[in-house]
């Protein structure tokens, strides 16, 4: 990307907010819904967003949100794509039948889902969610379209903490673009 992309996500960047010892002692939360209270930052994450996906993703066919905060981008970059919008979701939240699968978390385990019969075989499906931590909801989601007969070409987050190290935890050969990162 050029000078012009790298001073807009920098613009990004000074909207996100920290707040020290969120939800707990020690944790320093990065919180998105600072940066998109205003239009005009909206505006801007959708073109750094759209920019992204076009440059590094054109064959997408599925724009896939993680709950919760994925889904706020997903329907809107879906819709100027002109490309499908698929919901993964935790345990329980999508009516109909679904396909599940668990993985564990650092405090337990957790069980996303999505409905069955929204994933045609090869669908080039592309991962959205406003975070990367420890990346551990990103590699379920791709190993549970994956087994679904998803053709995840990758995934796109606004954030990324580099200290957690996510992208260990996305399976490989996944590509990963984040918009701003923090150490």
């Amino acid at each position: 990307m050029d000078n012009d992309f790298e001073k807009k996500i920098a613009e990004l960047k000074n909207k996100i907010k920290s707040f020290p010892d969120f939800p707990k002692p020690g944790i320093l939360f990065w919180d998105i819904f600072s940066a998109v209270s205003d239009g005009s930052t909206c505006k801007l994450l959708q073109y750094l967003l759209i920019q992204t996906i076009k440059v590094n993703f054109p064959g997408v066919e599925a724009i896939v949100g993680l709950e919760a905060r994925g889904f706020l981008f997903s329907f809107s970059l879906a819709a100027e794509l002109g490309v499908g919008c698929l919901p993964v979701r935790k345990k329980g939240k999508l009516p109909g039948e679904v396909e599940a699968y668990k993985y564990d978390l650092e405090y337990g385990s957790d069980i996303l889902e999505i409905q069955k019969n929204t994933i045609q075989p090869g669908l080039k499906c592309l991962i959205v969610d406003d975070l990367i931590a420890t990346g551990g909801t990103i590699g379920a989601a791709t190993k549970l379209l994956r087994s679904c007969g998803a053709n995840v070409i990758g995934c796109v987050a606004v954030m990324e903490l580099l200290s957690l190290n996510g992208r260990k935890n996305i399976p490989e050969g996944i590509p990963v673009c984040s918009l701003v990162k923090y150490d």
